[in-house]
């Protein structure tokens, strides 16, 4: 053997170790998955149009017109929610987005079209564009979507109702994803579990715990409440405003519900391999809180145990082919053995989103290309450099800075400017 025994005993034994990790987490998807319980359409009209709350569906929109901005808008607008309207924000768009909107606008008075402005300094662009539709709404609720967000025609209904029955200050879903492209059915799989392992469903509706969801293309506030905790004021520094806006009110004590509602909405949230990286380099060091440690510690544990089993697989199978012994034998059935794991517990997760079984193999390759993208997030916000989103840089060194956590190297600290 090329190295020393005992430190192969070592590897052998942490192998094991992790396929033993990857079977309770095995256990963790399938019985998450079994949990699931899909918030359905209502079928009984117990929300009068006549005392229902008014609700007031705020749409930010930014370079939407390749994208399925329309078909979006129309479905918010075919609610059969009686008392409702659209507060649509022209975020300074550089395309037809404009157009499009007041194209709608026209057939629709219940679409009412806002041509945003520059945010002001310590603002990002997205929660600016929020609070301008919030302070031209009207409704005692509002939601809060996206423009590439396809609606049920019942969506709005169902959640109020959710609301009302369960006494909820916010009720937020999680909708169907759709997966259309290679990159798509490798990469989406790998962040949907990372998120079912991270915040459970039952962890955010227990009011007694601090963990916390929202998703922004689905999110459904009490007026009042979000008004308390200072309304996207309190997130204007946030890139992922949803996350933070959901922290703020369970903070606050509102009581929010998340539901899995694939029946009730949809999106496509990147559409190719530039979108994703370019979405979730946005995104991800928020999600590691902008903590450089955090997100090393996160990156390296990843690589360890969800990467490097297949590729040590792979190697011991070319040893055993090329060299007498069978020593590299006991490495390779645990290593092969975490792959098979992993390969059956991601086939679960592809059906619920209707991704052929087959790219539960590329799984390896999915979390791979998520530490990528961790790593890329987290250097170029910490060094000053920022991350572009829809022609927008965000978190550069001379524009708005990360609200908190620990965006440093060592002995260079960043300050928020």
């Amino acid at each position: 053997m090329p190295f020393d025994v005992n430190a192969f005993l070592v590897l052998v034994g942490v192998a094991w170790a992790t396929t033993g990790m990857w079977l309770v987490g095995a256990y963790l998807t399938w019985t998450g998955i079994r949990q699931q319980r899909p918030l359905m359409p209502v079928v009984n009209d117990e929300l009068m149009d006549d005392a229902a709350p008014f609700v007031s569906i705020l749409v930010p929109a930014r370079n939407e017109e390749h994208r399925v901005l329309e078909q979006a808008i129309r479905s918010m607008l075919r609610q059969d929610y009686g008392r409702f309207e659209v507060v649509a924000v022209n975020d300074r768009s550089t395309d037809a987005t404009g157009i499009i909107l007041r194209s709608i606008a026209r057939s629709d008075d219940r679409l009412r079209v806002i041509d945003g402005v520059e945010p002001p300094a310590g603002w990002l662009g997205k929660p600016h564009a929020l609070q301008q539709a919030l302070d031209e709404a009207r409704g005692e609720w509002v939601l809060a979507t996206d423009a590439d967000m396809i609606f049920h025609p019942r969506a709005v209904r169902t959640a109020m109702t959710h609301a009302v029955r369960g006494s909820y200050d916010a009720v937020t879903l999680l909708p169907d994803v759709d997966c259309l492209s290679f990159w798509e059915k490798v990469f989406m799989p790998a962040f949907g579990w990372f998120m079912m392992m991270a915040l459970p469903l039952e962890r955010v509706n227990d009011p007694a715990r601090p963990e916390s969801l929202g998703v922004g293309g689905f999110f459904l506030i009490r007026r009042a409440m979000l008004e308390g905790v200072g309304a996207y004021r309190a997130v204007r520094k946030e890139v992922a405003e949803d996350l933070r806006t959901a922290e703020v009110l369970k903070g606050a004590g509102a009581r929010l519900r998340v539901e899995y509602a694939p029946d009730l909405a949809s999106t496509r949230m990147q559409t190719n391999f530039r979108e994703i990286w370019e979405g979730f380099t946005k995104n991800l060091f928020a999600g590691a809180k902008f903590s450089f440690w955090r997100a090393l510690a996160g990156a390296c544990g990843v690589l360890l145990f969800s990467v490097a089993p297949a590729l040590l697989a792979v190697f011991c199978a070319l040893k055993l082919l090329t060299v007498a012994g069978h020593g590299w034998l006991q490495l390779f059935i645990p290593a092969a053995l975490v792959w098979v794991i992993q390969a059956a517990t991601f086939a679960l997760i592809n059906q619920s989103w209707r991704i052929p079984a087959r790219y539960a193999l590329t799984m390896p390759l999915g979390h791979a290309l998520f530490v990528a993208i961790l790593i890329n997030s987290a250097v170029r916000i910490v060094i000053g450099s920022g991350v572009t989103w829809k022609g927008r840089k965000l978190y550069e060194r001379a524009g708005v800075r990360p609200p908190r956590g620990d965006t440093t190297t060592p002995n260079r600290p960043v300050t928020d400017e």
